[in-house]
């Protein structure tokens, strides 16, 4: 396993791998940001990784989900995530449930950080509910557009923040999504690797009208 993982066992030691392999996390989506953490996370010595979609691919959805290719139209998003993981790493157990994410938190199964992968407000906010109810730390991430925003909430409420409301997004770049999967990923192998991580902290990235990168945080209120 550490030759797999070799240079991963460079910058942290072969304990932490070893520790990885013991941790449980959700992905809350399939779609364009969980395709991308998949990959991101999928071969990183999490032991055990749950993604959970009932959505089926679409033809407009390839060209941003990385996970996909002409001829997946109409299958399940999770179930072609964990297949990929699994075929990619023999050290990762890669679990598709086929459902809404309401559905899945009623199987109470126990996870250390749940990944937020979604596309809408509402699902959000029951995801924090969710979390602050079992005490599990999770990653929001959004894109639009240009634009994207990364958070790892902890002692924050995701409502307190943003007013839900359900609205279509508009168009999405495909580069940003893997850009804020891949902030997601990172905040959440530090944490699950027992390195510091900024917590109740809104990342906003965006491209100028000069195509500038732009970095704004705020700390959010906690309770």
């Amino acid at each position: 396993m550490m030759k797999y993982f070799h240079r991963q066992v460079q910058l942290w030691g072969e304990e932490t791998q070893t520790l990885l392999q013991d941790k449980k996390i959700a992905i809350i989506g399939s779609g364009g940001l969980g395709s991308s953490l998949s990959f991101a996370l999928g071969a990183s010595g999490i032991g055990e990784i749950h993604m959970i979609d009932f959505d089926e691919v679409s033809l407009h959805n390839i060209h941003r989900q990385i996970a996909f290719k002409m001829g997946d139209e109409g299958k399940n998003k999770a179930e072609i995530n964990c297949r990929i993981m699994q075929e990619r790493c023999p050290y990762v157990k890669a679990i598709a449930h086929d459902c809404d994410f309401d559905t899945f938190a009623a199987k109470g199964i126990d996870v250390d950080l749940i990944i937020d992968a979604t596309d809408n407000l509402p699902t959000r906010a029951s995801i924090n509910t969710y979390a602050r109810l079992v005490k599990t730390p999770w990653v929001y991430g959004s894109v639009e557009a240009f634009n994207g925003q990364v958070c790892f909430f902890d002692e924050a409420s995701f409502e307190d923040v943003f007013k839900i409301t359900q609205k279509t997004p508009a168009g999405i770049a495909a580069p940003i999504v893997m850009h804020i999967a891949s902030l997601q990923a990172n905040l959440a192998l530090r944490y699950l690797a027992g390195l510091s991580v900024k917590k109740d902290y809104l990342y906003y990235l965006f491209f100028n009208d000069e195509g500038e990168l732009i970095t704004q945080k705020f700390g959010l209120p906690t309770s």
